[in-house]
């Protein structure tokens, strides 16, 4: 069964082994607005922790979204180009970003659970 993890970035990450799935938090989507476009990364690329990995641009602003965790990408969510709104409908079912290899899973010690995320945001 998948562990979901939290970031102070409002990322979620989705993780099952050493596979993950990455999105933004729906706190985050919130806070954008309508989402309008999205910049994925290419399969096979590597992300390290805390890089720019993928930009999400709503009617408001463009915003960063940083890796998790270091790993290599396996897949992006091609429906997004077309319809990047999923997020908005759907920020950690149908709107996820990417998913990763992981490259060392002890990354995810120092992120938080659902109530520690609920707590931050409040």
């Amino acid at each position: 069964m998948a562990t979901v993890y939290f970031t102070e970035d409002h990322e979620w990450i989705s993780v099952d082994g050493n596979d993950a799935v990455v999105g933004i938090t729906d706190h985050a989507q919130e806070q954008l607005g309508d989402i309008v476009f999205v910049e994925l990364p290419e399969v096979g690329s590597k992300l390290s922790k805390g890089d720019a990995a993928i930009v999400v641009e709503s009617v408001k602003a463009a915003s960063d979204v940083y890796a998790p965790v270091d790993g290599e990408v396996t897949a992006a969510n091609d429906a997004l180009e077309g319809e990047p709104g999923l997020i908005n409908d759907s920020a950690q079912a149908d709107g996820w970003l990417v998913k990763l290899r992981l490259d060392d899973t002890t990354q995810l010690e120092g992120l938080m659970d659902e109530a520690a995320y609920k707590a931050m945001v409040g």
